[in-house]
């Protein structure tokens, strides 16, 4: 971590950005943009709700988080040391009574194959599912200090492959927990979609086999090269639009119908970024735009949230509402440690 990284408290602000988009897009989710400001008025002035209740986004996000400290705690990042722990903690939180927020039926399929322990992960694995459930989660890979790239690349990729094998889960995975870090290490917002596209140029056929295992064997493909070029094959041309988007499309415009909805992982992350880098330095509007979609409007909220807390950190956000954001003695724990 950098001086400033540690100076803003990153970790702490991309976590505490991520559970406010996500509690403002929870009541906002299968709505239309024409209902939500019925219902909640302008969207610039959208409220965030009361109790601040937030989605299975965020419990998975710490359930990651939690397991990434245990694994550290034992040594260096290494599959070996993530996969217990991350299979138990997603399967306490499928068994959670706190689990009734509408997760995703992947999520929820994968995780109960997680269960049982004398069967390999890849069996739970859904390698045809390329929804945003595993992307939403993933913005601790990229502030857990002291990472190689290696390290936070091959994490990534395998928290997605848990419940999300298809290899664009995987790509959209690692490039969310990729720009998380750039931002949190200072990097400029303009020129963020572009080293964005270079990482996943650079990383189009690399299989992270000591991650991975013998997941692309699942999914039909010839080799394994094949199978993860087709994730960051399918990221390059979303990223691609989007560098256009940023540079055309109004604020005013539902960013869904310039970025995608969002139910899929790239396209999940391309309005995640389009909301972010369009009030790069209004982090409660980009909340707000996000969760004013007609799309999957938690997910959205919740990536714009980390990116922008990854950017500006802890104090983008304001106390009356950081003091009522549900697990939050969870994620300031889990923030505090990764900032110090």
């Amino acid at each position: 971590m950098t001086t400033t990284t540690l100076t803003k408290r990153a970790a702490t602000g991309t976590l505490t950005g991520l559970a406010l988009g996500d509690a403002l897009g929870h009541p906002t989710e299968f709505r239309d943009v024409p209902s939500i400001l019925a219902a909640f008025g302008p969207w610039r002035a959208m409220p965030l709700p009361t109790p601040a209740l937030v989605t299975d986004d965020t419990q998975m996000t710490l359930a990651l988080g939690h397991a990434l400290r245990t694994a550290t705690a034992r040594g260096p990042l290494t599959a070996r040391n993530l996969e217990q722990p991350l299979r138990e903690a997603f399967v306490a939180w499928y068994r959670s009574p706190e689990n009734d927020r509408a997760p995703g039926t992947t999520c929820l399929e994968a995780c109960r194959l997680l269960e049982r322990q004398d069967r390999p992960w890849q069996d739970a694995s859904r390698v045809h599912s390329k929804g945003c459930g595993a992307n939403m989660r993933v913005a601790p890979l990229g502030l857990v200090p002291g990472l190689s790239g290696e390290q936070r690349a091959g994490a990534a990729q395998f928290q997605s492959a848990l419940t999300h094998g298809h290899p664009t889960a995987l790509a959209a995975s690692d490039l969310t927990a990729h720009a998380v870090h750039l931002l949190a290490g200072g990097a400029d917002p303009t020129g963020l979609i572009g080293l964005l596209r270079s990482y996943a140029c650079d990383n189009r056929t690399r299989y992270h086999e000591e991650w991975l295992g013998d997941l692309w064997t699942r999914a039909g493909d010839p080799d394994p090269r094949h199978f993860i070029a087709r994730g960051w094959d399918e990221c390059l041309e979303t990223l691609g639009r989007l560098q256009e988007t940023v540079r055309t499309v109004s604020p005013e415009t539902d960013p869904c119908l310039a970025a995608g909805e969002g139910w899929i992982a790239e396209e999940a992350l391309a309005a995640g970024l389009l909301c972010f880098l369009q009030f790069v330095d209004e982090p409660l509007t980009a909340l707000r735009r996000a969760a004013c979609s007609s799309g999957d409007s938690d997910s959205l909220a919740c990536l714009a949230g980390a990116f922008a807390g990854a950017y500006l950190g802890a104090d983008a956000w304001p106390a009356e509402w950081t003091g009522r954001i549900e697990y939050r003695d969870q994620l300031l724990a889990l923030g505090a440690a990764w900032d110090a």
